[in-house]
């Protein structure tokens, strides 16, 4: 079972520029919340209670801000830095050491998940024993991501990065789960052109072996890479409408410890005057009331 999880929250952000020459991608408002508690709202879905969050070298103070290490969340968060963006796997190299000889999963901090079967999906995959899982989904544009390939026994037979030629329309999200296997094989692994580790590379690692598979996000479920302007805006209309429309939070971090049973009311309190006065507290409040 997966108990660990890394967010990849490093990276120039070089495509939100300039708001991103200030400020980490991953703390720009998402709607009415920063983009971090999007992915470790997932991992928190799926039960995993350790968490490290790799982020870029000079910026670690702005993220302890918004999380801190001693949070109300029930959970355990740890940073490292990352001093130069090296590609997805340098985080098994980097979280080496939190990892152990445990699984891990990994989420980038720029991908937004929702639906109504998600949890389930997540409870049902977190069981991973041996090799590694990918979740994909389909797209309109498949050359713009890494898409995997699929017989009729949904057994993945080919992933390739932007694919010139397209083959099929199932993406690769931002999502991965992945034995401790996945530090070994990242250190096999040499830079592409662009003087970086890919992520493709490593799942083709495990393709090869026989130890890669995949998961259907659902068609009723949406996955956003919010890794340009215009993506991140629509991420957050979608997230105002359904909030607006149901009157819950997508992503509420201590709704989903309240549910898990890891904090209890006293917590609750406690975030309260961790946030002040604003929206974000009125759901709290409603929470406990």
């Amino acid at each position: 079972m997966i108990k660990k999880g890394i967010i990849l929250a490093g990276g120039l952000g070089t495509r939100m520029s300039p708001l991103t020459k200030a400020v980490n991608k991953q703390l720009l408002p998402l709607y009415d919340k920063p983009l971090i508690f999007y992915p470790l709202s997932v991992l928190m879905l799926a039960g995993i209670k350790k968490i490290l969050i790799i982020v870029n070298k000079g910026q670690l103070n702005q993220f302890k801000k918004i999380l801190p290490e001693k949070n109300n969340l029930g959970i355990s968060i740890e940073y490292k830095e990352q001093f130069k963006p090296g590609g997805l796997p340098q985080a098994f190299t980097i979280g080496e050491k939190f990892i152990g000889k445990d699984s891990v999963s990994l989420i980038l901090g720029d991908n937004f998940f929702y639906g109504q079967s998600l949890t389930k999906i997540l409870k049902k995959n977190i069981n991973l024993k041996s090799g590694a899982k990918i979740f994909i989904h389909p797209v309109k544009n498949p050359n713009l991501y890494g898409v995997a390939t699929l017989d009729k026994n949904k057994k993945v037979i080919n992933l390739i990065e932007k694919p010139k030629k397209i083959k099929s329309n199932l993406a690769v999200t931002g999502l991965y789960f992945f034995d401790n296997k996945a530090i070994e094989f990242t250190k096999k692994l040499k830079p592409s052109k662009r003087g970086e580790l890919e992520i493709i590379d490593l799942l083709n690692f495990y393709r090869r072996k026989n130890k890669l598979k995949a998961e259907f996000i659902g068609r009723g479920g949406s996955w956003l890479d919010t890794g340009n302007i215009n993506d991140f805006y629509d991420a957050s209309n979608f997230i105002s409408a359904i909030e607006s429309r149901q009157g819950l939070k997508i992503a509420c971090l201590e709704e989903i410890a309240l549910n898990n049973k890891w904090i209890d009311k006293k917590d609750i309190k406690k975030s309260l005057d961790f946030y002040g006065k604003c929206d974000y507290s009125k759901y709290l409040k409603s929470l406990i009331s």
